[in-house]
């Protein structure tokens, strides 16, 4: 699949716990890619400095390499640490008020798809296989419907071909 690795769909590291998977995020595919540019524009949107919008993937073992600021502290991914869990998807109480209370309206509405949808492929395919099977699918989810080019979670408009894409996305900031 364009845009992205067998071995990114593997990685654990970007297997968010709150269902955000990193390897759909801006923030990491900026990192990945070296690109400065989009890295800027992603700092811009978080209200960071270029040079802290890094990330390879929020569940990095200690010490992480490069974990984005508002990764560090998020309540979210320290709950699932605490609990011994990797994911939401394994916990009896989501949604909690973690996920509602979530500082992004587009990030809530991802959660609540694909926490969900974690949760069905692991049914299918077991733990190890369905986590995979479902990083593929959010992968498979963003890209471009009219150029096919990937996208990044929380696009706006496709940066090929420039086709608006938030409604059939995440929907708007």
């Amino acid at each position: 699949m364009e845009g992205w690795t067998e071995e990114e769909f593997k990685n654990k590291d970007l297997m968010a716990p709150c269902g955000l998977y990193c390897g759909a995020c801006g923030v990491y595919l900026a990192t990945r890619d070296e690109n400065e540019k989009f890295r800027a524009v992603m700092g811009n949107l978080y209200g960071t400095k270029p040079e802290e919008t890094e990330c390879l993937g929020c569940m990095q073992p200690d010490p992480p390499r490069k974990l984005y600021g508002y990764c560090k502290g998020c309540t979210i991914r320290n709950c699932v640490k605490s609990k011994g869990y990797y994911s939401c998807h394994q916990c009896e109480e989501w949604p909690c008020s973690r996920i509602e209370n979530f500082g992004f309206v587009t990030g809530i509405r991802v959660m609540k798809r694909a926490i969900p949808l974690w949760r069905a492929k692991v049914a299918e395919h077991g733990d190890k296989k369905g986590s995979i099977e479902w990083a593929r699918a959010e992968c498979e989810r963003y890209h471009c419907s009219s150029c096919g080019q990937p996208l990044f979670r929380g696009a706006q408009r496709c940066r090929a071909c420039k086709k608006p894409v938030a409604d059939e996305l995440d929907g708007s900031l």
